[in-house]
């Protein structure tokens, strides 16, 4: 699997940690920057990343910003992203299952970073299922 990561400058810091733990796990990652603690703006991260899952060239994101709101709502801007907010486990497994969300968001100042590996790790081990949400997550793009 291959997982794209963004973040701004309060998303760094916790981007980094993810960045190690998910190459621990032997997956491929590409990092869309921010490349350091330096003020910036997440929507020159967060297009990007949405355009390069767009695309398909890699299947799941994680973005990462201070409330994890600006990051999420520029992400959702794309018709092929389904990005959720998510600060607890529970959120990432439902966002996955019931609304097969290709994006991960996490708020960097809410959050300690061992909650934000286990919000990761549900993320990505949940599978959508389908069936009756599926014809939901249709009606999702503006048409």
């Amino acid at each position: 699997m291959k997982i794209a990561l963004a973040s701004d400058h309060a998303g760094y810091n916790m981007k980094k940690v993810i960045e190690q733990y998910l190459k621990q796990q032997h997956l491929e990652t590409y990092d869309f920057g921010t490349y350091s603690t330096d003020s910036c703006d997440y929507p020159d991260y967060a297009h990007p990343l949405a355009t390069a899952i767009e695309n398909g060239d890699y299947q799941l994101g994680i973005i990462i910003c201070g409330s994890g709101n600006g990051i999420n709502m520029t992400a959702n801007k794309h018709q092929g992203i389904r990005s959720a907010l998510c600060w607890m486990p529970e959120l990432a497994q439902l966002a996955r299952a019931h609304n097969n969300a290709n994006v991960l968001a996490l708020p960097a100042r809410f959050i300690a970073n061992e909650l934000a590996i286990e919000i990761t790790e549900a993320f990505l081990n949940t599978l959508f299922e389908g069936g009756r949400h599926q014809k939901r997550v249709n009606k999702i793009p503006c048409q």
